[in-house]
């Protein structure tokens, strides 16, 4: 078999709601991703640009998916990354009904009509040692100031209830939680108004990413951090800085719906493969 490495390495460019990620198809041939590698083409001047990067790959059901951090760090979930990529698979195969695994576990797509893709993101983890946290805890109100929630989505996250979450500096707030103590994995920090009924308007800091225009695994632990709370019902609209998400915290699991977009395909040449072993 020819080696991607001299042949170069196709990809695929997606976002959901400005979220943006490279895909990489693994179905035919097995690729060795090195975190070098993952980071260059993370890199939005000297390479492609991703929040993050997702491998499509064989698996039990119709697809496997692998994620990664633009730092090289993996990620069990990530919501936005597999709407999108279920959605070239509905169009690929022409089935309205998909079936994936992650390191999350099993996780089902449908297609929601207008262009809209839904997943099921799975049950949300509510306790201390699924999230994980450091130590044993009530998981609605953390003993950090401002009370935040955790919630795990097989990522962990910690979501702050603020006045206004369009006055919280993010750039500086994000990375002072993403690394506290209490987090053992780090996590991914959210902060989340209330605008109106069953309607949060909600920003996002993603653990070895940075700030990003919307994340779904943060949409999800957030919605279900603001049902606890009693602040909405199961089913809420958020939106985000790239858009709008639908909710809804079933008995199945957490649902989340909204728009994707296949923005380019193209090819990593042999010789930016070559630069990053």
């Amino acid at each position: 078999m020819t080696d991607y490495r001299d042949t170069g390495l196709p990809f695929m460019k997606m976002h959901g709601l400005g979220n943006d990620f490279v895909v990489l198809d693994a179905r035919a041939q097995g690729l060795d991703l090195s975190p070098g590698l993952i980071m260059g083409i993370a890199d939005r001047h000297k390479g492609i640009g991703f929040d993050q990067l997702a491998v499509i790959e064989a698996g039990a059901g119709d697809a496997h998916l692998t994620f990664y951090n633009a730092d090289g760090s993996t990620s069990a979930a990530c919501g936005n990354a597999t709407r999108c990529i279920a959605r070239h698979l509905m169009d690929e195969s022409g089935k309205a009904r998909l079936h994936l695994t992650t390191a999350r576990g099993d996780l089902y797509a449908v297609d929601a009509g207008d262009g809209l893709t839904s997943v099921n993101m799975g049950q949300p983890q509510l306790d201390w040692r699924d999230i994980p946290l450091a130590e044993e805890m009530d998981t609605l109100e953390l003993p950090i100031e401002g009370g935040p929630t955790a919630t795990g989505m097989g990522n962990p996250h910690c979501t702050f209830f603020v006045e206004n979450a369009e006055a919280i500096p993010l750039e500086q707030f994000g990375p002072r939680y993403e690394h506290h103590p209490l987090y053992p994995e780090r996590t991914n920090v959210q902060v989340a108004s209330l605008v109106g009924e069953n309607h949060l308007r909600m920003r996002v800091w993603e653990r070895g990413v940075g700030v990003t225009l919307a994340s779904g695994s943060s949409s999800c632990a957030t919605a279900v951090a603001a049902a606890r709370r009693g602040l909405t019902g199961r089913k809420v609209r958020i939106d985000l800085d790239g858009g709008t998400l639908e909710v809804e915290w079933r008995d199945d699991g957490v649902w989340m719906t909204g728009a994707t977009c296949h923005v380019a395909s193209g090819v990593l040449t042999s010789a930016f493969l070559a630069a990053h072993p």
